[in-house]
């Protein structure tokens, strides 16, 4: 054997047999003719036991190296060694009853939300058009957006936005009907507070009909307060049966400035009609049709059978006071009157109101008193004397108020529409 032989038998991928002396077989490479292209070169034979898989991904041409489908019937050797079989440990702590299982390796993700599919709903209104920023209504801040002719807004002031929550909550969604009685003593102004939460209801929902009903059977004065030209009374309304549309209603009862309708009481003495249980449930019964909040101004007899009436069919209950002893008194025994009676669940919807209807009224006591009602529960609001609601003026609205009075109807109307019915139940039980 030559040294050629020896030099063959050292390359690597020499597959000849193990004789020393056999000679391997030899090929002679093809003749290159002149001017034909380069052969491409041959690739190397893949040594013994090799899966031919893997070193298909390894010939020169493959830009990139292949995927490998399936494993190799043995690791080629520098490989390391093989892993071990995967095994899955549960969680250490247990997994409570309504809590959302781990999630692990292989668990299917939820579904990405839907993308659009049209151009109108790719093109969308907030994303074009920039976010204008309210500008302030009042105070140093609108005369700063004033003087820089719009170029520093700094937004309305806490006290804008929180009105702007009240408004936002007296136009809250409203089914059905809504009734509001209003009770006190003689001389607290509950007429007034009457004429003043209507009118205020009546401006902000103006999608809704509001109306202001006189059941104070001692000749109350709330036809005057809203409209002195409301020619219709309790009596007329029932009596006409030809009251099928607004139209019909609207010739039997008054009207302000704000949009506030009003159904007065008896207007002379001389009349003398008493208002009894029947007629006040008729003319509720017709005034239902068209209107969907309603205001009573209750007498301020407790004990009447029209007041018992109204009760029945009430969702909420503004209870006036003045800011000193004896009307805070009376209102004590309202609140003691509609416990005795069971009547817990309008007790619970009910505000009390601390009427100043002079301006004389002590800061100390008119403070222990809203102390002494929120102790038992109830909701107390202040309303500071204002002279556009002095006795026997018109209310047409609430732009003549002031604006700490307007501030606190506001507070009013908001707690009350906090017990708007939200769903269209007319057999609801109103106590």
């Amino acid at each position: 054997m030559t040294d050629r032989d020896d030099a063959l038998r050292n390359e690597p991928g020499w597959t000849g047999p193990g004789d020393r002396d056999a000679e391997p077989a030899h090929h002679e490479p093809a003749p290159h003719h002149e001017g034909a292209p380069p052969r491409p070169p041959v690739p190397p034979r893949p040594p013994a036991g090799a899966h031919p898989q893997l070193f298909e991904a390894e010939r020169p041409g493959n830009s990139f190296r292949q995927p490998v489908h399936g494993a190799p019937p043995g690791r080629p050797g520098g490989w390391g060694p093989a892993p071990g079989p995967q095994t899955w440990t549960p969680p250490t702590a247990p997994i409570q009853p309504g809590q959302p299982a781990p999630m692990f390796a292989g668990t299917p993700q939820p579904p990405a939300p839907p993308q659009p599919n049209s151009y109108a709903e790719l093109i969308r209104a907030d994303d074009l058009v920039p976010t204008r920023k309210p500008t302030p209504g009042r105070g140093w801040r609108r005369a700063l957006y004033t003087a820089t002719f719009g170029l520093i807004n700094l937004g309305p002031s806490p006290e804008e936005r929180r009105i702007a929550e009240l408004e936002k909550t007296i136009r809250g969604p409203l089914r059905g009907h809504f009734k509001v009685g209003v009770m006190g003593k003689g001389g607290v102004g509950k007429t007034t507070v009457s004429a003043s939460i209507g009118s205020m209801l009546a401006e902000l929902r103006q999608d809704d009909r509001v109306i202001a009903v006189d059941a104070d059977t001692a000749f109350g004065k709330l036809g005057s307060r809203v409209d002195p030209r409301a020619q219709g009374s309790f009596w007329e309304l029932t009596a006409d049966q030809h009251l099928e549309t607004f139209a019909d209603i609207r010739n039997r009862v008054g009207s302000n400035a704000a949009g506030l309708f009003v159904l007065a009481g008896e207007a002379t003495p001389a009349r003398r009609r008493v208002l009894d249980p029947a007629i006040y449930r008729e003319a509720a019964a017709r005034l239902d049709r068209h209107f969907s909040i309603s205001v009573i101004d209750c007498s301020s007899t407790m004990d009447s059978p029209v007041t018992q009436e109204v009760l029945r069919d009430l969702d909420a209950l503004v209870v006036v006071s003045s800011p000193w002893v004896d009307g805070a008194a009376a209102a004590g025994q309202t609140l003691d009157w509609l416990s005795a009676r069971g009547m817990t669940g309008l007790l619970r919807r009910t505000v009390v109101v601390l009427n100043d209807s002079d301006g004389h009224a002590d800061k100390r006591t008119k403070s222990t008193l809203a102390q002494q009602f929120s102790s038992q529960g109830q909701r107390v609001i202040e309303v500071p004397f204002d002279g556009h609601l002095r006795p026997g003026g018109v209310i047409d609205g609430t732009a003549a108020m002031s604006r700490p009075t307007r501030t606190r109807l506001l507070e009013v109307c908001a707690a009350l529409a906090e017990h708007f019915p939200r769903q269209d139940d007319r057999s609801r039980d109103r106590h």
